[in-house]
């Protein structure tokens, strides 16, 4: 190695940010508060009848579901009463809500270079004031519904939230998911956002193990590790890393989203009946990388449904 590379990686080393990316897949020594190392998170829960078919199924196949993503499309597209009786059944069930509302850069009539390929590369951050505003506005709609968990992927709006829930504007157990849009798949820019306040972190989905690795020695917070993508993001499906990733990122959600394209299965006018089925298919994988573990890594613990740290929605 370089006399350069060297003082780069040890002044990295010097801030808590490793030198290089950890390719001895060592374990993490971390964990969630009861001790386990990994736990079960379900992408896509569009409507109220979505969560039932997702509870059904999971208690039909006996396995934990520990935090589930809803309303991918938009929380938008819900309307009060459905936004308060997914948060009813996700109380019921004991599973972790993470919200994802509108409004969004795409919704923005003035977002034209969202409409190109090479505009898109600038991101989702939201544009202009307004538009963060009319977005916390969604948040609040949901907070008011019960929720108390949100997908986040703008650095400036988790900077405001932040602050919101320091200073009392929102409930203080709030907790934030940065999402895979915001592209983060270094272990520097991890500790970015732990340090602005996210609870847990979801890398890009085609990170690898060593870089999987570098995050989680420069950060505490959980990380949610794509096991299964959409297509458009390249269609991974990583079951039999499964074991290692549980070890090496711990504490992490092994998170599952299959499908064609997000564009695709989260619009507002894909039937109820569809995504109750498509639902189903999510838990079966589930379970299928659950078997997995336990042939291929029965030291590797899970939660038990209800873990005391998870943030339940609140009821009326």
């Amino acid at each position: 190695m370089s006399e350069v590379l060297n003082k780069i990686q040890g002044f990295m080393e010097k801030h808590g940010i490793p030198g290089r990316d950890g390719y001895e897949l060592a374990a993490s020594g971390k964990a969630f508060p009861d001790g386990a190392n990994f736990r079960t998170e379900i992408a896509g829960v569009e409507r109220a009848s979505t969560m039932e078919a997702m509870i059904k199924e999971a208690d039909k196949r006996q396995i934990v579901i520990h935090r589930a993503i809803a309303a991918v499309g938009g929380s938008t597209y819900c309307d009060a009463r459905e936004l308060k009786d997914m948060a009813q059944m996700a109380n019921d069930a004991k599973i972790e809500i993470v919200m994802t509302v509108g409004h969004r850069k795409g919704w923005d009539v003035g977002a034209k270079e969202m409409a190109t390929a090479e505009g898109m590369m600038q991101g989702f951050r939201l544009r202009g004031s307004d538009n963060i505003a009319f977005h916390i506005a969604d948040i609040m709609r949901s907070i008011d519904a019960g929720f108390r968990g949100f997908l986040v992927y703008d650095e400036g709006v988790m900077f405001i939230l932040n602050k919101m829930r320091e200073e009392g504007l929102i409930p203080a157990e709030t907790i934030f998911k940065f999402s895979v849009f915001g592209g983060y798949c270094n272990a520097a820019g991890a500790k970015v956002i732990e340090s602005m306040g996210a609870n847990s972190l979801n890398p890009i989905s085609d990170i690898s193990r060593p870089i999987l690795s570098s995050i989680r020695k420069a950060i505490n917070i959980p990380l949610d590790v794509y096991t299964i993508v959409p297509n458009s993001f390249g269609g991974n499906f990583r079951a039999y890393e499964a074991p290692e990733i549980a070890k090496i990122a711990s504490p992490c959600y092994l998170k599952y989203e299959p499908g064609t394209s997000e564009d695709d299965i989260y619009m507002p006018w894909v039937t109820e009946e569809w995504h109750e089925n498509f639902i189903k298919q999510k838990v079966k994988i589930a379970s299928i990388v659950l078997e997995i573990m336990d042939k291929h890594a029965p030291e590797m613990k899970t939660s038990l449904k209800g873990a005391k740290d998870l943030v339940l929605t609140k009821t009326s």
